[in-house]
C-alpha cells in the first residue's frame, strides 16, 4: 500500500531562525547563491542543487540551513520585498499608492523572473509579510472598508506584478533575438504592416502604439485607472 503523502505546515520564516554564527555555510550565502542561480539560469531551472554546486557543497548541507525549495523561493521573494521601504505616510493616499507601486515594479526589475517568483509562492516571511501590512495600512488610513482592503491590495499586487512581468517578456524576447528593443519594435511595426487592410484595419492603424509604447506612461496611465476607480468607492 502506497504510503499517504504528508504536507508540512505552513511556517512563517524570518522570525525564530537563529543561525550559528560561526557555520561557515549560511542561509545568508544560499539566497544569495540563490539569486545568482535564478538570474542565470531562471526560475524553471533553478535547484537546490544548482546552488550547492555553486557553493561547493553537496546538496544535503543546504537542508541545515533551508528546509527545501519551496522555503527557498519563500526566502527570495522575502529579500525582494526587504528593497521596499513604506512610503511617508504624511503624503496623500494615492501618492503613496503611486510610490508603493512603483518600488514594487522596481525590485521586480532587479531578478530574473521575479513576477513568476511572486505568484509561486505564499507571503510567509517577515519582510514580504510588511509590506503587505503596509500597503493595508495604507489602504485603511485612505478610508477604505476592511472587507474591501485585501481585495484591493490583490488588484493592485496584480496589476504590478502583470506589467512587470510583460516588461520582462518583452526585454527576453529582445534578448533572445540579439536586437534592441527599439529594433524589435520595428519588426512588429514590418508585420503589422503586412497585413491586410479589410482584415486588420485596427492593429494596422494602432500600430504605431501597439509595437513602440513607452512603459512609465503605460505603467502610469493603468495605475491612474485603479486609483480612480478605487477614489470613486470611498
Amino acid at each position: 500500500m502506497a504510503r499517504k503523502r504528508t504536507v508540512p505546515p505552513l511556517a512563517l520564516i524570518g522570525f525564530e531562525e537563529n543561525e550559528d554564527l560561526h557555520t561557515p555555510l549560511s542561509r545568508a550565502r544560499i539566497i544569495q547563491s540563490a539569486i545568482r542561480q535564478l538570474n542565470e539560469h531562471g526560475l524553471k531551472d533553478l535547484s537546490m542543487r544548482k546552488v550547492a554546486d555553486d557553493l561547493g557543497v553537496q546538496p544535503a548541507s543546504l537542508y541545515y540551513h533551508v528546509k527545501g525549495k519551496e522555503q527557498l523561493l519563500q526566502l527570495l521573494t522575502d529579500k525582494i520585498s526587504s528593497e521596499m521601504a513604506r512610503p511617508d505616510p504624511s503624503l496623500p493616499w494615492r501618492t503613496q499608492l503611486l510610490q508603493w507601486a512603483e518600488q514594487f515594479r522596481a525590485v521586480l526589475g532587479t531578478c530574473r523572473d521575479a513576477s513568476e517568483l511572486f505568484n509561486a509562492t505564499i507571503g510567509l516571511g517577515y519582510n514580504r509579510l510588511t509590506q503587505i501590512e503596509n500597503l493595508y495600512g495604507m489602504l485603511a488610513d485612505a478610508g477604505f472598508e476592511d472587507k474591501l482592503i485585501p481585495w484591493i491590495a490583490s488588484i493592485l499586487k496584480s496589476y504590478v506584478l502583470g506589467f512587470a512581468a510583460e516588461e520582462a517578456r518583452f526585454a527576453s524576447f529582445a534578448g533572445d533575438s540579439a536586437v534592441t528593443s527599439e529594433e524589435l519594435s520595428q519588426e512588429y511595426a514590418r508585420i503589422y504592416d503586412g497585413l491586410p487592410a479589410e482584415k486588420f484595419p485596427n492593429l494596422i492603424r494602432l500600430a504605431p502604439f501597439t509595437t513602440s509604447t513607452d512603459w512609465q506612461q503605460e505603467f502610469d496611465f493603468g495605475l491612474g485607472v485603479l486609483l480612480d476607480g478605487l477614489a470613486a468607492k470611498l
